[in-house]
């Protein structure tokens, strides 16, 4: 074994003068501000600072204490790095190469596959190709059409020669000893995909910042990324030091280490998601489920311009091709929890979104043996709140203090009985008011109510509870049927204690419902 490698440190940079140097941040010259503004659109980022700064600029070991005292094996796999962009910026490019080259040992670099994913911009064809013709090791796959991220990624990964694939975004700066920490996890255990810790570099700026030690990639419903760190009570309980490798729920999904075997065991990404989004989600969920781990390894640390914007287009638009991508991840990972999805994202049960076909990925499911979605979330990421349906229990009139009751196919108000099984509703997350199998529906004759067998997403059977609370906080208490041209809400008939609709009024509280529980507005 050996201590990790500190491969250009550039603690003496070529010219500790020039703007930028070490991660300082740069400042647009007043008369420059113009065109500054004028360039941004470019790269969606300071493109006129990114030009100031050195290709090879030095930046600031951020790794916390004892990274450089620790330990790796002389044996380690050597990687395949691939960097996919369309259109980048021509700095931001070089800047991203010159860091990888210039800041991993060269025998663990069996190659860097630049992929072009049909770029427009001429600087990224011939002038490209002969600027990295300094380095033996850059090869440039030019796709000839625009494949998106995603299957950009997998045209790369198809053509790589090293044992370890190592996925880089094109707008990276690799910090000093990042590479060996990556590959010594995967080294470990072939199953383990390691991610470095993603640092910031400002997109004003350009200035390189470090973040939380601690910061592990998360997700909320419906399925939004995002970074959350690890509670400090958690972190003193556990002794967890600096340097220790943090589980890892979802991957950020630009930046991370793969055993290339592996990789294709796992049948690579879903070839049916589009472009760019949910992309991390599948990877995640699939080597968690399906017998591998995700980490963080602190002592490999990235810095990577965020961008608020894709300087790129997408065949169809942003929000449809991440959102189909997310509903494509949710029907193949989520078993019984996908409809918890649909529930925050219930637009998309409005569109009837087409996933496209599914088969390949459910027996690629199946052949893996991999794990259940409630196992997922029982062992890898119980602080998630993912209750099967928002509310359950008894249905209970305000003003009659008497429940719903199922009596054989009617429905009828009786005297609460916490232990009556006829009494006994979910409110589900798509909506609907179930009793096992049937649901609440509204009855042929005018007002009247009874149960329909349910049918999965129909909105025909949906009702809305406690969803008004901001809009019509006077109906927060009230069942509401939206579907009609005019709302009405479920109403108790005192007279025979039967169900009916009604219009909807605020203050009449036979209008008003509770169910025994809630799990979520």
């Amino acid at each position: 074994m050996h201590r990790v490698l500190s491969v250009d440190a550039t603690l003496a940079p070529r010219d500790p003068g020039a703007p930028g140097q070490f991660g300082h941040p740069v400042a647009v010259p007043d008369d420059k501000q113009e065109e500054a503004k004028s360039r941004w659109k470019e790269g969606n980022f300071n493109v006129y600072l990114s030009d100031l700064i050195p290709v090879d600029r030095a930046i600031v070991d951020t790794r916390p204490a004892g990274c450089s005292e620790q330990r790796v094996h002389n044996d380690l796999p050597t990687t395949s790095i691939i960097m996919c962009f369309v259109d980048e910026v021509w700095s931001t490019l070089l800047r991203s190469v010159h860091s990888v080259l210039g800041r991993s040992p060269p025998r663990l670099i069996e190659e860097l596959i630049l992929v072009d994913d049909c770029s427009t911009k001429e600087y990224l064809k011939e002038k490209l190709d002969e600027y990295m013709l300094r380095f033996p090791k850059v090869k440039i796959l030019h796709l000839k059409e625009r494949h998106g991220l995603i299957r950009a990624r997998l045209a790369g990964a198809e053509v790589a020669a090293g044992a370890v694939l190592t996925f880089l975004d094109s707008h990276v700066e690799c910090n000093v000893g990042w590479l060996e920490p990556l590959l010594e996890r995967v080294r470990l255990r072939r199953t383990k995909v390691a991610c470095p810790v993603i640092e910031v570099i400002s997109d004003k700026d350009m200035s390189y910042m470090t973040v939380d030690n601690f910061q592990r990639g998360i997700f909320t419903w419906p399925m939004n990324f995002g970074w959350r760190q690890i509670p400090q009570e958690v972190i003193k309980k556990n002794k967890i030091k600096e340097t220790d490798i943090i589980r890892c729920p979802v991957m950020a999904g630009g930046l991370f280490a793969i055993d290339k075997t592996y990789f294709f065991e796992l049948g690579t990404y879903d070839p049916g998601l589009d472009v760019w989004g949910g992309e991390n989600m599948e990877i995640s969920f699939k080597v968690w489920m399906c017998g591998g781990e995700i980490e963080i390894v602190p002592c490999s640390r990235v810095g990577h311009i965020f961008r608020n914007d894709n300087p790129y287009s997408f065949p169809k638009d942003r929000v449809r091709t991440v959102e189909r991508n997310l509903a494509r991840v949710a029907e193949v990972w989520l078993d019984e929890y996908k409809d918890l999805f649909y529930g925050h994202a219930y637009h998309l049960v409005l569109k009837n979104l087409d996933v496209g076909n599914l088969t390949q990925q459910i027996q690629l499911r199946k052949k893996l043996q991999c794990k259940s979605f409630r196992w997922y979330l029982e062992n890898v990421y119980p602080e998630l709140e993912a209750p099967l349906v928002k509310a359950s229990g008894l249905l209970v009139n305000v003003a009659l203090a008497r429940c719903v009751t199922v009596e054989n196919t009617t429905l009828a108000l009786e005297a609460c009985d916490s232990a009556n099984e006829h009494q006994k509703f979910n409110y589900t997350w798509l909506r609907l008011i179930q009793h096992r199998e049937l649901c609440l529906a509204p009855a042929s004759t005018a007002g009247a109510l009874g149960l329909h067998r349910c049918q999965g997403r129909t909105r025909s059977l949906a009702w809305l509870h406690r969803a008004l609370a901001a809009s019509q906080p006077g109906l927060t208490d009230h069942i509401v049927r939206e579907q009609l041209p005019q709302p009405a809400c479920l109403e108790a008939d005192p007279s025979d204690k039967a169900l009916r609709l009604n219009t909807c009024d605020s203050a009449n509280p036979y209008q008003k419902w509770q169910f025994g529980n809630y799990y979520a507005d």
